[in-house]
């Protein structure tokens, strides 16, 4: 018999509706959950009701407490592998850094619900019960962190909400997911070819900021984030990777000072390069210190510029490799 751990962190996979009908968010206990959702009988399941907390409420303390409580799991060989339930706002952001900072072989599933068990068509059980199995499966070995949800199985790097609401929740543009879940069983038709970077993390919790470019941005948020004394800041820039000429004075000003920058693109497909060569273009971006960010998105590069700070790596060669 397999042995699944189910941590369980709140979100609206354990909300309950109070008295005026609304959702409280992480209202559900692991235990009530399990109680409600009549899990799968046939896998031995160890609930440990970890975190009650709407996603957005998380900090990268609750991360790292969830990240060492997996470790202590596949460290004494208590399960074969591990589900975290999670709100679906940050679920993607959750995912990606467990990703990267946890080095072991076995599954890691992360998934959620975009309607309370309580709703009329929820998919909270059957999102569950998939993830369950999902993390039995040893054709998940050696995948990394892998998100479940509405039948389908997606990578934590590329895998992001799409809807606010529908149940088909979550999606990974450009490469798609990586196979499907029917009648229980999983179809695996593909997997990363590159495994994420193992990061190791240290105790500080240094601060990222994320800004958008767009047309007349100028310097404004620059200046708050050095005068705010960040460590990195992520520019989410359009196309291949270009910002409005306004910002780049105060960029420049932002790296003199130590801080690193990122470039990533607004685009769902495709990544920043150094195509064009003008005032504001990645080109002009990258000769002036800033990291290019790939193909990531803007929270995913938030994530990964962290960790590595975290861990003092270098980023300009991380970003690069994967």
């Amino acid at each position: 018999m397999k042995k699944v751990a189910i941590i369980t962190t709140g979100g609206t996979i354990a909300s309950k509706h109070n008295e005026e009908g609304r959702l409280n968010s992480g209202a559900m206990t692991g235990e009530e959950l399990n109680e409600v959702l009549d899990l799968p009988k046939d896998i031995d399941l160890h609930i440990i009701s970890m975190i009650q907390k709407p996603s957005m409420h998380l900090t990268f303390e609750d991360l790292d407490k969830i990240r060492v409580k997996i470790n202590e799991l596949f460290e004494t060989n208590s399960v074969d592998g591990v589900v975290v339930t999670h709100g679906t706002d940050s679920l993607e952001e959750t995912a990606y850094y467990l990703d990267l900072t946890i080095d072991n072989t076995n599954p890691i599933v992360v998934t959620g619900s975009q309607r309370s068990p309580e709703e009329l068509g929820s998919d909270a059980f059957i999102n569950l019960r998939h993830a369950i199995y999902s993390a039995c499966d040893e054709q998940l070995l050696d995948v990394g962190t892998i998100v479940v949800f509405n039948e389908r199985v997606f990578a934590a790097q590329y895998v992001k909400k799409e809807h606010a609401s529908n149940i088909q929740g979550f999606n990974a543009f450009g490469f798609g997911y990586l196979g499907i879940i029917d009648n229980d069983k999983l179809h695996l038709y593909q997997k990363p070819i590159k495994k994420c970077k193992l990061i190791p993390v240290s105790e500080s919790f240094p601060k990222v900021e994320i800004i958008k470019a767009y047309l007349g941005a100028d310097e404004f948020f620059i200046n708050a984030c050095m005068e705010a004394n960040v460590d990195g800041i992520i520019i989410e820039g359009v196309g291949r990777g270009q910002v409005s000429p306004k910002m780049m004075p105060k960029i420049q000003e932002a790296i003199k000072k130590g801080i690193r920058i990122v470039i990533t693109t607004a685009a769902e497909e495709g990544a920043v390069y150094t195509t064009y060569d003008y005032l504001g273009s990645a080109y002009d971006l990258s000769e002036s210190g800033v990291t290019l960010g790939k193909d990531y998105d803007s929270k995913k590069a938030r994530i990964k510029l962290i960790c590595l700070i975290r861990a003092n790596e270098d980023i300009n060669k991380v970003f690069d490799y994967y």
